[in-house]
């Protein structure tokens, strides 16, 4: 193990971080550091920039996988290396906000006659007619004693 892998696993274990969060923040640096075939710590600024712009770009990584990385790297180089410069060079990659999908008026019509009972039926007006989502269903359907995967009202 090299003295910053080590370093950057006691500052990890000193902050109580997850097991695997530990293991992926040590992937992500280690994935930085083999990138550009040099020790993570003589990396700077334009690599970070540039293995960000890589990981996004090139790999077509998810913005959920690119704000993980953000974060090992920015936890390496602010907490392990102790460079707190380096924290405006890692911004968080602004994730897409997708827009939900919208039912038209025949959609819903076929989607509430499907239900089998008036109840059923009712229930399914009722959701849809005060905008519930699925979550807040799901938070019913747990108080009502029924398993929140089923689709059973």
């Amino acid at each position: 193990m090299t003295r910053l892998r080590k370093m950057m696993l006691e500052e990890l274990q000193r902050r109580n971080y997850s097991e695997i969060t530990t293991r992926k923040y040590l992937q992500y640096v280690t994935a930085f550091a083999r990138h550009f075939g040099k020790s993570p710590d003589q990396l700077g600024p334009n690599e970070l920039r540039s293995y960000q712009a890589y990981l996004l770009q090139e790999r077509k990584v998810t913005p959920g996988t690119a704000v993980n990385c953000v974060a090992a790297l920015r936890f390496f180089f602010v907490k392990t290396l102790k460079r707190h410069q380096f924290r405006e060079f890692l911004p968080y990659p602004k994730d897409r906000r997708r827009l939900p999908t919208v039912l038209s008026q025949e959609e819903v019509g076929r989607l509430i006659n499907a239900a089998g009972t008036l109840f059923r039926r009712t229930l399914l007006m009722t959701l849809y007619g005060t905008g519930m989502r699925r979550c807040k269903r799901k938070y019913f359907a747990r108080r009502r004693g029924r398993p929140t995967g089923s689709a059973d009202f």
